[in-house]
């Protein structure tokens, strides 16, 4: 139980302000302008600004430790730049942006639930820039983890994966990283498609992984794979639409074949993990059925779908749930 008081209720109401202050130096590319030190003159006419908001804004992420400010000139010190800046391999502005198209339909939250509608884009329709910024960002938070999902799934047996609504391939890459006999296939969409390809071109896994372009709501899924993945897929669908899927995957798996969903897979009580419970937040705002599904959900629709012996291998906190099961 926390400890309410004033104090603390008031600075929870206010914390949206340092978030929109990050996220509009995020796309504002302030960060990156200012890994070298420029004065407030200097950015405005980079940034094509106004002087006196631009002045505001500065000010404030100084103030938050984000910028430093000497002699009239702002920098992003390190160990910032070296997260915030887009020319950083260690960047994750593309998360921050996808954060702040987020932004937008988290405003809309009190109608949303007054009305149970939203009015955005079913989830993964973006416009061409959203999308990227989408789908990189599913990157910066994916290599962090993809190296440890692709141990504890001991896929040592498997020879062919399927990675469902696999991105640029980053779970693809660690999979076959780790299992030097295996081949994938990469499945998503045409526009998502080229951005594997250009990412994955210096991998050196690229020669044993087939990009395959399709939408798995409305195409089959490529057939005659012993393992297939479904990594933060299934949060975006309603219950319906994820026994539609998991039966493309029943039947794009040869017999004796595995399914890996991984998600939040939430307790029974459907408040933890706290970030499956905010993250449900996240779908309701951004999808006409989606949520975030405890084991027994996950379990009942791949029973649906034909599967068995389904079982939960792994708990988590950061989205890194793992459900498995079995083609007869």
């Amino acid at each position: 139980m926390r400890n309410w008081n004033p104090d603390t209720i008031l600075n929870l109401s206010r914390a949206f302000m340092e978030s929109r202050l990050l996220l509009s130096g995020a796309e504002l590319n302030v960060f990156t302008l200012l890994s070298s030190p420029k004065t407030l003159d200097e950015t405005t006419l980079l940034l094509e600004s106004d002087s006196r908001a631009t002045e505001i804004l500065l000010n404030a992420l100084t103030a938050m430790g984000l910028l430093e400010k000497q002699d009239e000139r702002y920098h992003c010190p390190e160990p910032a730049a070296s997260l915030l800046s887009s020319e950083s391999e260690r960047s994750v502005r593309p998360m921050i942006l996808h954060s702040a198209s987020v932004w937008q339909r988290w405003s809309m939250l009190s109608d949303v639930v007054r009305t149970g509608n939203t009015a955005a884009p079913p989830a993964g329709l973006f416009e061409k820039e959203e999308l990227t910024a989408f789908i990189y960002a599913m990157h910066v938070v994916g290599r962090h983890m993809a190296d440890e999902i692709a141990g504890i799934a001991k896929a040592q047996a498997s020879c062919a994966l399927l990675d469902v609504g696999g991105a640029t391939g980053t779970y693809a890459e660690a999979f076959l990283t780790q299992y030097p006999e295996m081949r994938a296939t990469l499945f998503d969409r045409p526009a998502v498609i080229e951005m594997a390809e250009t990412r994955l071109a210096s991998s050196p896994v690229r020669k044993r992984i087939t990009l395959s372009p399709g939408d798995f709501y409305t195409d089959p899924l490529p057939a005659d794979h012993d393992l297939v993945l479904l990594s933060a897929i299934i949060h975006q669908n309603s219950p319906e639409q994820n026994v539609a899927l998991y039966k493309k995957c029943f039947d794009a798996l040869t017999p004796g074949g595995r399914v890996l969903v991984r998600d939040h897979v939430m307790h029974p009580d459907r408040v933890k993990p706290e970030g499956g419970a905010l993250f449900a937040v996240n779908m309701l705002v951004a999808t006409e059925g989606g949520n975030c599904y405890t084991f027994e959900d996950i379990r009942n629709g791949l029973y649906a779908a034909g599967f068995v012996n389904a079982r939960q291998i792994q708990d988590g906190e950061r989205m890194d749930g793992l459900v498995e099961a079995y083609k007869p």
